[in-house]
C-alpha cells in the first residue's frame, strides 16, 4: 500500500475512509506479528507510516462527521 496524501484523503467519502482505515489497520497488524516474530526485515520502515495513515484517515472522518 502506498502513502496517502491528504488531498487524496480529502476527496474519499464516509465510506471509502472506513474501508481503507480498516485495510490499513489489517496490514498494520500483520506487520506487527512479523515484528513479533522477528521475521520482519526489509519491512520495518513501513510500520510508522502506516501508522500516520491511519491517524490521518481518522481525523479526516471525524471532520467529516461534523
Amino acid at each position: 500500500m502506498t502513502r496517502l496524501s491528504m488531498k487524496t484523503i480529502r476527496e474519499m467519502n464516509e465510506k471509502d475512509l472506513r474501508d481503507r482505515i480498516q485495510e490499513t489497520q489489517s496490514e498494520l497488524v500483520k506487520l506487527k506479528m512479523e515484528g513479533a516474530k522477528g521475521t520482519l526485515r526489509k519491512n520495518s520502515g513501513k510500520i510508522k507510516p502506516l501508522k500516520r495513515d491511519i491517524a490521518r484517515m481518522m481525523t479526516r472522518l471525524t471532520e467529516v462527521k461534523k
